[in-house]
């Protein structure tokens, strides 16, 4: 066949493929919860992924540590990654990247501060991934494989925060990340880039993506602004006091406003908190806070000045066990002693979860003799979040053909939904997704819903727990219950006890009467080992055995169970003294390190 003749198929055919190709919406997290954001689009042979995100335990996850995206579709179509594309910095958008990059391997763009507060979490948990970084800035466009990525200034409670503007082959996307009309943003900070989205709009968006954290909150979110005069009348009404401040620590254009107020009312500032104090030496090293290092001072120069000439900038806004507000609320901190000469102020709103904990802060702080302010008393906090008006004039603006709300609990996407509909936008082209849900893009302009991947969440508890998650969140929820129950059982070759069981229990009522339940115990166990040796029992099975005779006791006299462990070691086998317990022998903890090591040799993806 003639080469031209050949070009000319090989070029139909390519036609043909791009004809039939669609573009994937692919929410991997961030859609009925807040955080763990993640997004794919995809189209043929190419991915890119927005945000990567964690999100902090809920109450029953006992233990654990945060949560994070499931990745394995990625990992599955890793080749196909031309990067991740971050928004902002805040954790609910990077913070599973130290776990997901060396996974997938691929290039990050990202702000400056964005792209130095991932390399900063990466070296917190000493990863030996190095990955690509790709600095980008508001105004920049960035082509890869099939996806042109252009980035847009947006208002958020951090610098460097970016909304997205993806041309494909198909149509166009906005993806809004967390955004607000900030027409008075703090410090001199550009707001929102209405001319850059108003310019997107004509030239067409086919899908919005669109925050919907605060789409039950009517009307806009008030500016940082208003905020620092907030905090002013603060500094002027408590002048005899000290003043402390607890706040997101990834908050920095509040911490600047708190810096250059007490600049003004001639006070010094002590950080307290590892995650404040990093937060604001990464910012005054890369040139997002231009204060003078003498306006701080360490615990022990803030000893020797006067209580009122101080202002102690600290965490713990969300009542966090071991943040410096709550430590101080307990009495507990090493440097701060608080009393009735103190004025604390909360400056946060609590995350959906976290209400009682901060609650139990504000009463003890009270018990310590503070005046304590917070936001049921005035405007001492700003959310980051665009309100009911603000979300209608980002749809006014770019005027989407479809939309889909994202990053929020599923209240808040229903809601954003119909405030869509209340803007003109079809009822058939608004798109309630889930994680895994897929949204498919064709060639026509139409978006339709596709077949589901696979997506969730994976606990992270110092290690990645996996598909040990379920039984291990179980067992824990019920050692918290009920307690746990340890029985020491000693037998010879022939599985005869050699002593009489030993009996421990901790956290369990069982307790109580541990003397009397002694000998009811000791039969349970002996009618156990009788079915081992009798062979109605395989000696592997011993201890779901003794477990379930000890239950059966337990049972006539109680309705719940605490976590029995039989512990069985067998003397004079041929083996000598051996353990048996657990599943396979290994505790939970083991068989999650197991997963662990199997996934770094590459045997489990």
């Amino acid at each position: 066949m003639p080469d031209a003749k050949r070009g000319r198929r090989n070029k139909s055919e390519a036609a043909r493929r791009a004809k039939k190709s669609v573009l994937r919406i692919i929410p991997l997290g961030g859609l009925g919860e807040i955080g763990k954001n993640m997004t794919a689009l995809e189209y043929a042979g190419d991915m890119i992924v927005i945000d990567c995100g964690l999100k902090f335990p809920e109450e029953e996850m006992l233990g654990i540590d945060f949560v994070i995206p499931d990745v394995q579709y990625l990992v599955e179509n890793k080749e196909k990654i031309k990067g991740i594309f971050l928004t902002h910095g805040h954790e609910d958008h990077i913070g599973a990247l130290p776990l997901v990059l060396p996974r997938v391997d691929s290039p990050i763009y990202g702000s400056p501060l964005t792209l130095a507060l991932v390399e900063h979490r990466l070296l917190d948990v000493r990863t030996p991934y190095k990955p690509s970084y790709n600095e980008v800035k508001a105004g920049d466009t960035v082509k890869t494989g099939c996806f042109d990525v252009s980035f847009i200034r947006v208002s958020h409670s951090i610098p460097d925060s970016m909304a997205l503007f993806i041309r494909t082959p198909v149509g166009t996307l906005l993806h809004s990340g967390d955004f607000k009309l900030d027409m008075t943003p703090a410090g001199g900070a550009g707001g929102t880039d209405l001319a850059s989205l108003a310019s997107f709009g004509k030239e067409g968006v086919t899908v919005l993506l669109s925050d919907s954290t605060n789409s039950e909150r009517a009307g806009f979110t008030i500016s940082e602004s208003v905020v620092g005069r907030t905090l002013e009348n603060v500094f002027r009404q408590h002048k005899d006091h000290r003043i402390v401040i607890a706040a997101f620590a990834s908050n920095l254009y509040r911490a600047a406003q708190v810096f250059s107020i007490a600049a003004r009312f001639n006070r010094k500032v002590m950080l307290v908190g590892r995650s404040m104090i990093s937060y604001v030496e990464l910012a005054r090293k890369l040139g997002y806070i231009d204060i003078s290092q003498e306006l701080f001072v360490t615990p022990q120069e803030a000893e020797k000045l006067p209580p009122n000439r101080t202002v102690v900038m600290t965490t713990g806004s969300q009542g966090e066990p071991f943040s410096g507000l709550v430590l101080m609320s307990k009495g507990e901190h090493k440097q701060i002693r608080l009393g009735d000469r103190d004025t604390v102020v909360v400056s946060a709103t609590p995350i959906p979860g976290n209400e009682k904990l901060v609650s139990n802060t504000i009463n003890r702080l009270f018990e310590c003799g503070c005046d304590v302010i917070y936001e049921r008393d005035m405007a001492i906090h700003a959310s980051g979040h665009a309100s009911r008006e603000e979300q209608k004039i980002l749809m006014s603006l770019v005027k989407p053909k479809y939309f889909m709300p994202v990053h929020g609990e599923y209240r808040h996407l229903v809601r954003h939904s119909q405030l869509a509909s209340e803007m003109g936008i079809p009822a058939n082209n608004i798109f309630v997704a889930g994680n895994g849900d897929v949204l498919e893009l064709d060639s026509s302009g139409k978006l339709r819903r596709g077949s589901r991947v696979a997506s969730g969440s994976v606990l992270v508890d110092g290690v990645m727990l996996g598909e040990f998650e379920g039984s291990l969140l179980r067992e824990r929820r019920e050692l918290s219950e009920s307690g746990v129950m340890a029985v020491s059982v000693v037998v010879d070759g022939e599985y005869r006890l050699v002593s009489q069981p030993q009996i421990d229990s901790r956290g369990s009522i069982y307790g109580f009467e541990e003397e009397n339940m002694r000998p009811d115990i000791a039969s349970a166990v002996e009618r156990a080992l009788d079915n081992v040796r009798g062979g109605s029992v395989d000696r592997s099975s011993v201890v779901t055995e003794i477990r379930k005779k000890i239950r059966e006791v337990i049972g006539k006299n109680y309705r719940a169970y605490p976590g029995i462990m039989p512990l069985v070691s067998v003397i004079g086998a041929a083996l000598g003294p051996r353990p048996a317990g657990g599943k396979n022998g290994q505790s939970p903890k083991q068989r999650a390190q197991g997963k662990l090591d199997r996934q770094k040799s590459g045997k489990v993806v």
